[in-house]
């Protein structure tokens, strides 16, 4: 094994353990919010170290591949892609925090403010962080784009929530402070969502060597 290939091999490993990190960190701070459960909360905050020790390894791991080992063509798109993919993991773990912080407020208020949709958008946010990251791995186009399918029903969902909580803010004027944490956490989720997305038009450019970000398409690619 070529020392290239060695230090290709302990970025990727880098790269997976950042994303397990941070993939647990949204599933706590979804768990907080939905289920109102303060271990969860709490437990958000301890995955966010680990993930920002993680992020500012695999950025010296990439420019010592940079400028040591000079990585050409395939070997070359992987290194960038990692330091982007890299940057909307350390974004998602900001997110997964601020949905802890709503989470707590929500488990201090009233209980009586409905989740409405939120449950589901968690539920499709989650499918989209498994799939980034696995579709990085493998190498996998088709696996991609089911993540950017999947970005657009996230954005609908988002909408209907936020005129549903308007809506219910109206009817019960003492539900405001909890129904804007609500508001607040299907924010963070949508763009944990944004992010997912991000990371599968990475995985276009890195598989394919081709860059579809604000073209508004992927049925060319």
């Amino acid at each position: 094994m070529t020392q290239l290939t060695e230090r290709l091999e302990q970025l990727k490993t880098k790269m997976l353990e950042m994303s397990s990190l941070v993939e647990s960190g949204i599933q706590c701070s979804i768990s907080a919010a939905v289920q109102r459960d303060q271990d969860a909360a709490e437990a958000v905050f301890k995955y966010e170290t680990r993930i920002n020790l993680i992020d500012l390894e695999i950025d010296r791991l990439v420019v010592d591949l940079l400028a040591l080992h000079q990585p050409m063509a395939i070997d070359l798109r992987f290194v960038i892609a990692a330091l982007k993919i890299n940057t909307n993991l350390e974004r998602m773990g900001d997110l997964s925090v601020n949905i802890a912080h709503s989470a707590r407020s929500l488990i201090d208020g009233s209980t009586d403010t409905p989740m409405i949709d939120i449950p589901l958008i968690a539920g499709l946010v989650e499918s989209m962080v498994r799939k980034r990251m696995d579709a990085f791995i493998q190498s996998d186009v088709d696996l991609a784009r089911n993540v950017l399918s999947t970005d657009a029903a996230v954005d609908t969902l988002r909408t209907i929530c936020y005129h549903q909580l308007i809506s219910f803010m109206e009817k019960d004027p003492t539900s405001i402070k909890q129904a804007l944490n609500l508001l607040d956490v299907t924010r963070y989720l949508e763009r944990l969502g944004d992010h997912a997305t991000n990371i599968a038009e990475i995985v276009l450019f890195y598989v394919k060597g081709i860059e579809i970000r604000h073209s508004g398409s992927t049925s060319q690619h």
